[in-house]
C-alpha cells in the first residue's frame, strides 16, 4: 500500500509531477495491500497457462496447411483427449501447488524487499533486472536440472515431465508437485539478488512462464523474436531434450544455450543437427539431378 492518499501528496514527496504511469499505478494500488497485489501474480499465471498456449494446440489439432512443416516432430499428432487431459493435469496442479504456493510466500518477497511505491522503475532498470533474473535462473535451473535426471530424481520426480517426448505448451508446467517446489527456487534467486519493483517481478513470472510454453510448443518458427536472442534455445532446443526422453544427458538449460555448450551436455544435439544438415544438403543435389535430367529427357 502507498504511504500517499492523494495524487497532490505524491507528487509532494517526489518534489514532481507523476508520470502518466505513475499516475494509473497510483490511482489502482494506493489503497491496495502490498500482499494483494503480489497475489496478482495467482491470477496471471492461470491466464498464461490458460491462454497462451491456445494458438499452438490450434495448430496441433487442425494440421493447418503451411505451418505443419514448422513443427520438430511433424509425424506426433496428440489426439484431444490427451491435450485436455494435459491441461486438466496442470490446473489441479496450479489450484493444490501454484497458488497455495503464491498465497504463503509473500513473507519472503517482503524480506528481500520487492517494492510496491513510487517512483516507478524506469524501462532501463526494468530490462537489465530482467536480464539478470534470466541469467540467475537459467544458471541454476541448468543444475538443478541435471540433478533431476539423475537416477533418483528422474525416478521419483521429473519422469513425470518427460511423459510428453513430443512436448506442447500445455505441457510447460506439467510436472511433479516437488518439482514444481525444487525449480521454484532458481526464479526466486534473481529478484532475490536484485530486487526490483512489483511491476518487474510481475513481468518476470509472466515471461518466464511464456518463454517456456514457448520453448514446449513442439513448433521452430523462423520468424520468432526470440531468435533475435543471443544464445537462445528457443523450442527446437529444448525438444531434442523430450525426444532423447529417459535419462537423457543432453539440452539442460532452460532458456539459453551456453552452459549446455560450455558443459558439453549438448553434443548429441548438436551431432544431429550436423547429420540433418548433410542430409538436406543432400536431399536438395538429388532433387536438382533430377529435374536436370527430367529437364534433359524432355528436351530430347
Amino acid at each position: 500500500m502507498l504511504p500517499f492518499h492523494s495524487l497532490s501528496a505524491a507528487q509532494a514527496a517526489l518534489g514532481r509531477n507523476l508520470t502518466y504511469f505513475e499516475t494509473l499505478w497510483f490511482n489502482y494500488s494506493h489503497d491496495k495491500s502490498n500482499y494483494f497485489l503480489y497475489c496478482h501474480n495467482i491470477l496471471f499465471l492461470f491466464l498464461i497457462f490458460s491462454l497462451i498456449p491456445l494458438p499452438l494446440i490450434f495448430l496441433e489439432l487442425f494440421h493447418v496447411s503451411g505451418i505443419h512443416k514448422y513443427k520438430i516432430q511433424p509425424k506426433v499428432r496428440l489426439p484431444s483427449a490427451e491435450i485436455f487431459r494435459c491441461y486438466k493435469d496442470v490446473m489441479r496442479m496450479f489450484f493444490l501447488v501454484v497458488g497455495p504456493l503464491q498465497l504463503v510466500s509473500y513473507p519472503s518477497i517482503n524480506m528481500i524487499g520487492i517494492r510496491t511505491g513510487l517512483p516507478l522503475p524506469s524501462g532501463w532498470e526494468i530490462v537489465s533486472q530482467l536480464v539478470v533474473y534470466f541469467m540467475v535462473e537459467d544458471y541454476t535451473n541448468y543444475w538443478v536440472h541435471r540433478f533431476l535426471h539423475c537416477e533418483w530424481g528422474y525416478e521419483k520426480i521429473h519422469r513425470v515431465h518427460h511423459e510428453y517426448t513430443a512436448p506442447i505448451g500445455f505441457a510447460a508446467p506439467y510436472a511433479h508437485w516437488a518439482e514444481v517446489l525444487i525449480l521454484g527456487i532458481p526464479s526466486f534467486l534473481g529478484p532475490a539478488m536484485v530486487p526490483g519493483h512489483m511491476i518487474t517481478f510481475w513481468l518476470w513470472i509472466a515471461l518466464r512462464q511464456i518463454e517456456a510454453i514457448e520453448t514446449h510448443s513442439g513448433y521452430d518458427f523462423p520468424w520468432s523474436v526470440t531468435k533475435l536472442i543471443p544464445f537462445y534455445g528457443g523450442a527446437d532446443h529444448h525438444d531434442y531434450h523430450h525426444y532423447v526422453g529417459g535419462q537423457s544427458h543432453s539440452n539442460f538449460a532452460s532458456v539459453f544455450t551456453y552452459c549446455d555448450y560450455i558443459y558439453g551436455t549438448d553434443k548429441g544435439y548438436r551431432y544431429q543437427k550436423k547429420i540433418l544438415k548433410k542430409l538436406k544438403e543432400e536431399a536438395k543435389i538429388s532433387e536438382a539431378s533430377y529435374y536436370s535430367i527430367a529437364q534433359d529427357v524432355k528436351s530430347d
